[in-house]
This record gives C-alpha cells, sequence and structure tokens, in this order.
C-alpha cells in the first residue's frame, strides 16, 4: 500500500481553532503554541446556534438580531486575537450561526486548513450523551487530523509546549500503516521519539500468539515506518495483552507521552450512546493531547476501509 501524506499535516501552515465562549483556555494555548512553532496563520473560530434576541420596544414582536450576535460573539475572542498578533502570527476571526460541528466542518472545506485544534469535556454521568459531541463529530469526520485537548490533559507551559516522546497506537492492519506513517513524520517534525503500541487483546490472545511471536510482531510494527524515516527517528515497539484503553493510557503515563496519535474510525450507535468506545476514553482520561485521524484521512492517504470489519469492533491503531 502507498502512503499519501500531506506536507502539512505535520508542518501546518494554517491551524483552526474552533473556540467555545467562554474559550477553552488550555486548549488554546496548545492551539496558539503550535502556531509559533511552525509559524503557522491561526484561525479562532465560533459557531453559535444560539442567537441574541430583541424586542421592539414598539410592537413588542421578538426578533433575531444576526448582526449583533455576530458582533457579540466576536467581542468574546478579541483577547485571544490580540495574544496571536502580540505573538507576530497572522489571526483570522471567524464566527458563523448555526451548529458547531456542521460550521467547522464546513469552514474546513471552504479553506485550505491542515489541523484542527479544540478542546472536549469529560461525559459525566449526567448529559453523557450530548457532552463531547461536537468533538465527536469533528474527530469522526474532518479532512485534517484533529488535535484535541481533553479534560484531563496537562498544562503543557510547565515544558514550554514541547513534543518529546510520541505515542502511537499500532497493529499489522492494513489501515494502521498511515497512521505510523503520521505518526513517524510527526516524530521526524518535533524531533521527537515514537512508540508504537500493539495491544492483544485477551481473547485473541492465544489466537495470535499461536501463529506469531512477540519478537515477530515487533519486527513487523517497524516495518510500518516508512523507510526513509527509519534512521532518522527513535522508535521503540510496545506489544502486550490487556485492555486497548487501559494500556495505551497507562503507556501514555509510564512513557510521559507528549502526544497520543489515533486512527478513528465510526463509532456503532452503542458506542457513540455509551461513550464506551477507545477513543471516548481516551479523551476523557489522556494526561496528554491526542491527534486523530478520521476515516476520511486515511483515506486519502490511501487507507482502504475494512467494511467487513464491525464498526463497534476494536483494531489497534484505528479506533
Amino acid at each position: 500500500m502507498t502512503t499519501v501524506m500531506k506536507p502539512g499535516w505535520s508542518k501546518p501552515s494554517t491551524i483552526l481553532f474552533a473556540s467555545e465562549i467562554p474559550a477553552n483556555q488550555k486548549a488554546f494555548a496548545f492551539a496558539l503554541a503550535q502556531a509559533k512553532e511552525f509559524g503557522a496563520n491561526l484561525i479562532l473560530f465560533h459557531a453559535y446556534d444560539t442567537l441574541v434576541v430583541a424586542a421592539s420596544e414598539t410592537s413588542g414582536i421578538r426578533y433575531y438580531d444576526y448582526a449583533a450576535a455576530a458582533r457579540t460573539e466576536k467581542h468574546h475572542l478579541e483577547p485571544m486575537a490580540q495574544q496571536v498578533k502580540d505573538a507576530g502570527l497572522q489571526c483570522e476571526v471567524v464566527v458563523r450561526p448555526g451548529l458547531a460541528a456542521d460550521q467547522i466542518l464546513a469552514f474546513a472545506r471552504e479553506r485550505e486548513i491542515d489541523r484542527i485544534v479544540m478542546g472536549t469535556h469529560s461525559p459525566g454521568p449526567i448529559g453523557k450523551l450530548l457532552v463531547g459531541s461536537v468533538a465527536e463529530a469533528v474527530l469522526r469526520t474532518a479532512k485534517v487530523p484533529v488535535f484535541i485537548v481533553g479534560p484531563a490533559v496537562v498544562d503543557g507551559s510547565f515544558r514550554n509546549f514541547a513534543t518529546r516522546t510520541i505515542l502511537c497506537a499500532a497493529s499489522l492492519h492494513e489501515a494502521s500503516g498511515p497512521v505510523v506513517a503520521f505518526a513517524a513524520d510527526l516524530a521526524h517534525e518535533h524531533n521527537a521519539r515514537l512508540i508504537l503500541q500493539h495491544v492483544i487483546r485477551p481473547q485473541d490472545r492465544t489466537e495470535v500468539l499461536a501463529s506469531h511471536t512477540l519478537d515477530e510482531i515487533e519486527t513487523n510494527l517497524m516495518h510500518l515506518v516508512p523507510q526513509k524515516l527509519r534512521n532518522k527517528i527513535a522508535v521503540q515497539t510496545i506489544v502486550v495483552p490487556g485492555d486497548p484503553t487501559e494500556e495505551l493510557l497507562y503507556q501514555s503515563k509510564t512513557q510521559q507521552a507528549d502526544l497520543i496519535v489515533l486512527g478513528a474510525q465510526g463509532a456503532s450507535a452503542f458506542a457513540a450512546i455509551t461513550r464506551h468506545g477507545v477513543v471516548y476514553k481516551v479523551l476523557a482520561h489522556s494526561p496528554c493531547p491526542v491527534i486523530t485521524m478520521s476515516p476520511v484521512v486515511l483515506a486519502a492517504c490511501g487507507s482502504k476501509s475494512e467494511k467487513t470489519q464491525p464498526a463497534e469492533a476494536y483494531m489497534a491503531g484505528v479506533f
């Protein structure tokens, strides 16, 4: 399989920060740090689905003031825009009425965007069907990688937002090739070490180990790294049996990862409702940001979707 990787994905020239109001300041700090590192343009984008409602003093008829709504939303983003400009970077503020996920995806299709940065919330016992739905829709359908700062992410300012260790969920499945190639590109760009982790589920352990030794699996994982980068980055492989989510989160803390790279396939209706998928749990509990590749991005890289694979099934490297 030939993997086609766009240079802007690992070295972005235009970054879209999808902002809430009030803004997620931790997520914004990561977006600004990336813009500074790459000298990228930063677009502050906000979509609002509640309009400013005013009442006529004479008639008492309620009406929607679209212009006032846009001005109000832009005003909230101006302090962040000033920070970007003070850093010597190009900044654009864009606000649009409509559902957030729809507007973010539409804008990304209209403009040349290399990366989307956004924050997300941890699903709680109340309202867990709604919280995080915007990030969910964006990360699974965006045409560019999505950099997500979850609620458990540690503030990166203490280490100057450096990316020294990248943890990539990988497998020997064909669709994992672009995920590893992208992670390798990121590692090369940041001069970071790359850790490829493959988790063997308990129910698959007997079958997998009957045909492959752990050493063979590790060697095959190494072969997923593009040949041109194998001598340019430090790569470590980890193959362990266990629960994919628990092992990924464990290694992210043990290895002090600065970034996790995941492939994100469509979730089943059950996983979407209960938030029991691997992606949901990792985003909710990861101590570092997670960058995801949607099925659209994977397809652009030359990956073929596995139509026979159940949507809710776990494939290391593609969640």
